[in-house]
């Protein structure tokens, strides 16, 4: 991967998460009028918009109070998710002190520090302001990272938090549960209550679980493209922030092979991870990170 200089990567990487991130509510509303293309009647194009502009409104208002739910509710579960709990002060000095030169040497609010109590090295960044923004440690990545390489970490996941990706994340994260939500909803009502209605309502019900498996997919190939594109952005702030491409590179060689924290069993927290083992191949559009030999070579050529 030829590199092409850090302020042009950030600038891409910027680039390219807006539109994904755009594609988000796009996706909702080209889901809801596919519904009424194909049930309304393809040549009567009049009826379909009609039907679109008067939903539109209620999916807004829908999306909106879902969103507000979730979006204040998302630090509380992930700290409920991975059981992580304050790191003390007194407990590491070393963590607080990489933390706080870090955070005065580009004057931003030092955020609060958590640990968990595993062997795997992982990180990462959580909150959704600068009350509740978090850096968090598994003990292993702590243990096993020398000064500089613990610096790049964290200064990888302040770069998140200076960045906003967590937003972007916990914003993606949101819509997808929406369409994840509407698809169990509507395969629940296809195999459960299919007896009970009429044959053109479970045509409309079939109709609408299609759509809706078809834009759930799509999410998801969003909201991991937007992590990959973060996860760059992040190593390149991480470089930027300590003038230290080496010290980033060996913690992410460390950190290969031994990210899979057993304790965490949620996929959308372990997309936060500075390392979820990414897939190969086709089945890469579907991995989280990019595959970590790439950002160590990049790296390499800073």
């Amino acid at each position: 991967m030829a590199y092409v200089g850090l302020h042009e990567q950030i600038r891409r990487n910027n680039f390219r998460s807006t539109l994904l991130l755009l594609g988000f509510p796009l996706l909702i509303f080209a889901a809801v009028y596919a519904f009424f293309f194909f049930t309304a009647g393809q040549d009567h194009p009049d009826e379909v918009n009609g039907y679109f502009l008067r939903t539109i409104p209620f999916v807004i208002g829908g999306v909106l109070i879902w969103f507000l739910i979730a979006y204040f509710a998302h630090s509380s579960m992930i700290k409920m998710a991975t059981q992580a709990r304050t790191l003390e002060r007194k407990e590491n000095m070393r963590v607080y002190n990489l933390t706080e030169n870090l955070c005065m040497s580009i004057g931003m609010t030092m955020p609060k520090l958590y640990i968990i109590d595993s062997a795997s090295l992982n990180a990462f960044a959580s909150g959704i302001d600068q009350k509740s923004y978090a850096v968090t440690l598994t003990s292993g990545i702590i243990e096993a990272l020398n000064d500089e390489e613990l610096e790049g970490v964290i200064a990888h996941e302040l770069t998140h938090i200076r960045n906003r990706d967590v937003r972007l994340l916990i914003i993606s994260i949101v819509f997808v549960g929406i369409l994840s939500f509407l698809v169990d909803m509507l395969f629940r009502s296809v195999i459960y209550g299919g007896r009970g209605r009429k044959k053109e309502d479970n045509k409309l019900i079939l109709v609408a679980l299609v759509i809706a498996i078809v834009a759930y997919v799509l999410s998801i190939l969003f909201k991991f493209a937007l992590s990959r594109k973060r996860e760059y952005l992040a190593d390149a702030g991480a470089v930027e922030m300590t003038r230290n491409t080496k010290a980033m590179a060996s913690a992410l060689r460390k950190i290969s092979g031994r990210d899979q924290v057993e304790e965490v069993r949620s996929d959308d927290v372990k997309q936060l991870f500075i390392e979820n083992k990414s897939l190969s191949g086709f089945s890469g559009l579907f991995a989280t990170h990019p595959p970590i030999e790439k950002r160590i070579a990049v790296l390499e050529q800073m």
